[in-house]
């Protein structure tokens, strides 16, 4: 079959721009599809055409198969590339295709039916010899019948959605009460996200690893395993960071689960690119979850460690040609770590956030001074917007490195140098979990986030090592600034104004006096306890980032003046720093603090939404743990509780409106 000579992309954002980019460095052309929300993003930019299919909502364009077609039809494009998402596992959209006459980047539609359903596919591992999770596999009824599934089952139980995928439609239960309110939340996700309400549960795992296996089939029969990833650091069930290989595996239980995945997509016949989804316990038995019939987020882990471009490959196979190379020649060479840079605020419990990008500059890609890779996957710009409709997902930041400890290392100092503004955004959360012991040893479970922050992200809080590194910082910053003023306004008669050597830094909690001395080789920062540091760097007042040296480290660091204080953003920490005089630091000391405002009383949109329901009225009397309001962003359904016993005193929202964060949705008594 002769090769494409033109691929539409049925998606959008990073994975789009991914495929434009294998498709053009092959010669082929392509094309994007987008909305109205999309009409400016990066993939209709870089594809060689772009056709408009719809409004903003992916129910009225992106997942609606006749506009994907007339596209098609449009623009003779003679494969389509589904990207993951939307309508990539959906076997009536490769049908249409088939019947069209096009190819299709993916799957037989035989195998997507069989995958793409849940209960199906568990039932077809386990005659495949593929190891299972306790579950129902029947389909459920009502709540009251999740309840009683479950309670038998044993908790805690998962509460998945069959046609689910990303996250969405996904529940943990530990008892009645989170079972019944979990099936329904899950069902009403599920038909928002799929079209397919239907709900099944199985048995959760306790300390479980989330680890899959990538394989890789033709049409001539060769199935093939790529070895694993590890995708245990999730949030809400959402992958948050992966890496390949998985620091947990040995090569015997590699190899088992490999076969046991080139098992299951030959019982199917699958070919194409796909991924294998393993619950993993402490002693390496593994139990299959579900199998992804498309590419996957975290594929480029596995392509980094490899060397096979797995887009590539898809596109092969789909035009009927061989795959080149054998199980044998499969070798996973380094360590790959995958961060996924999302618009959400993890200061607000990651919440959603939307809005302009008015600074985007990730790192420089490709080999590093020190050999590491740097790969960065996106599908936005500066001065583009993130939009409610979509993921909040902007960009998958990965890094290459010999061994693991250098790739981690490798992904925080990528992470460093990666500017985000204009949004909330996750970048603090990623740089904290590179720098958190547990996560660096490898001893992770699926439980990571929720045991480690209990309480939430509230930032990293410096060390006294850390706080004194960004001391220094701040005083070289606040040299610069003090040299701008006498050059532009420092000289009174034949007098230039001095600048004083001795200062009091404040960050963080950390108050110290500090004497600097300026030399040829930077300058050096004496602390009241004795402690000397030395400090250089090229910042100049505008820059918004730079690299500093200090006791002989280079730190990457964000860097922003508040009025009179420097905001310095490293590793996670988010420290506003004031570099006083020590006679305005001793006047300082006796200023009032300034309170925040009370909103203990107020429950307010905790990002912006539409309020799908209103739980209570004015009057109600409401117990801690109550349903309030449910809203909706981004695909996900938030519900907000009470926080302790209260009256409504009145209800400010209504169902169907949409808020913006911080917006007033009811107030209390």
């Amino acid at each position: 079959m002769a090769a494409f000579k033109k691929i539409l992309i049925a998606n959008r954002g990073e994975i789009a721009c991914r495929v434009i980019k294998t498709a053009r460095k092959m010669g082929i052309a392509t094309v994007a599809v987008y909305s109205d929300a999309d009409a400016e993003a990066l993939h209709v930019r870089m594809a060689d055409e772009a056709v408009h299919i719809g409004p903003a909502p992916s129910s009225q364009s992106y997942i609606v198969i006749d506009r994907i077609l007339e596209a098609i039809r449009k623009t003779g494009a003679d494969a389509v590339h589904p990207g993951y998402g939307f309508l990539s596992e959906n076997a009536a959209f490769a049908q249409a295709l088939e019947k069209a006459g096009v190819a299709f980047i993916g799957p037989p539609v035989k195998a997507i039916q069989a995958m793409g359903d849940k209960i199906t596919s568990k039932k077809i591992a386990a005659e495949a010899g593929v190891s299972t999770v306790p579950g129902h596999m029947g389909l459920i009824e009502d709540a009251e019948e999740a309840v009683k599934i479950s309670a038998s089952i044993g908790y805690p139980v998962m509460i998945k959605a069959s046609a689910g995928g990303g996250g969405k439609g996904m529940r943990i239960a530990w008892n009645d009460t989170e079972a019944r309110e979990g099936f329904q939340s899950s069902r009403n996700e599920a038909k928002n996200s799929f079209g397919d309400d239907r709900i099944f549960i199985e048995k959760f795992v306790d300390q479980p690893r989330h680890i899959e296996i990538q394989v890789l089939g033709d049409q001539h029969g060769t199935t093939l395993y790529l070895g694993e990833r590890e995708c245990s650091i999730q949030r809400r069930n959402q992958k948050v960071i992966e890496e390949a290989p998985s620091p947990f595996l040995d090569a015997a239980t590699r190899k088992a689960m490999g076969e046991q995945a080139v098992a299951l997509a030959k019982a199917v016949g699958y070919f194409s690119a796909g991924t294998v989804e393993f619950i993993v316990d402490g002693a390496r038995n593994f139990y299959f979850l579900e199998m992804n019939t498309r590419l996957q987020v975290e594929h480029p882990v596995t392509e980094l460690v490899t060397g096979i471009d797995l887009v590539e490959q898809m596109i092969r196979v789909a035009s009927g040609e061989k795959l080149s190379f054998g199980q044998e020649d499969v070798k996973l060479d380094g360590w790959a770590i995958e961060s996924r840079l999302y618009a959400e605020d993890p200061y607000r419990n990651f919440l959603p956030s939307i809005g302009r990008l008015t600074r985007y500059r990730p790192p420089a890609e490709g080999q590093q001074d020190d050999g590491t890779v740097v790969r960065n996957d996106t599908g936005v710009f500066e001065g583009g917007e993130i939009s409610m409709y979509y993921d909040p997902m902007i960009a998958k930041l990965c890094t290459w490195a010999p061994d693991r400890l250098a790739a981690i290392d490798a992904m925080g100092k990528a992470l460093d140098d990666f500017e985000v503004d204009g949004i909330g955004h996750n970048l603090p959360f990623l740089s904290a979990v590179m720098g958190h012991g547990r996560f660096r040893s490898g001893n992770i479970t699926t439980a990571f986030i929720a045991e480690e922050f209990p309480e939430g992200f509230s930032g990293v809080h410096p060390d006294e090592a850390a706080a004194k590194k960004l001391a220094a910082i701040a005083v070289l910053v606040n040299q610069a600034l003090q040299e701008r003023a006498v050059q532009i306004s420092g000289t009174i008669g034949n007098h230039r104004r001095v600048i004083g050597k001795d200062w009091v830094v404040t960050l963080a909690g950390f108050e110290e006096a500090v004497a600097l001395e300026t030399g040829p080789d930077g300058t050096g920062v004496g602390f009241a306890d004795g402690t000397p540091l030395s400090v250089a760097g090229g910042w100049l007042p505008g820059q918004q980032h730079a690299r500093f040296q200090v006791g002989g480290e280079t730190m990457g660091v964000k860097v922003n003046l508040v009025g009179s204080a420097i905001r310095l953003r490293w590793r996670g920490m988010d420290v506003t720093a004031r570099v006083r005089s020590p006679r305005v630091a001793e006047l300082a000391r006796l200023m009032p603090k300034k309170l925040p405002p009370d909103t203990s009383k107020m429950l307010l949109c905790p990002m912006p939404g539409v309020i799908t329901s209103v739980s209570v009225k004015a009057g109600d009397a409401v117990e801690a743990g109550q349903t309030l309001a449910t809203v909706e962003a981004m695909k996900m359904e938030n519900v907000l509780k009470a926080e302790r016993q209260g009256i409504v005193k009145r209800v400010a929202a209504s169902q169907g409106q949409s808020l913006a964060v911080d917006e007033l949705i009811m107030e209390f008594e």
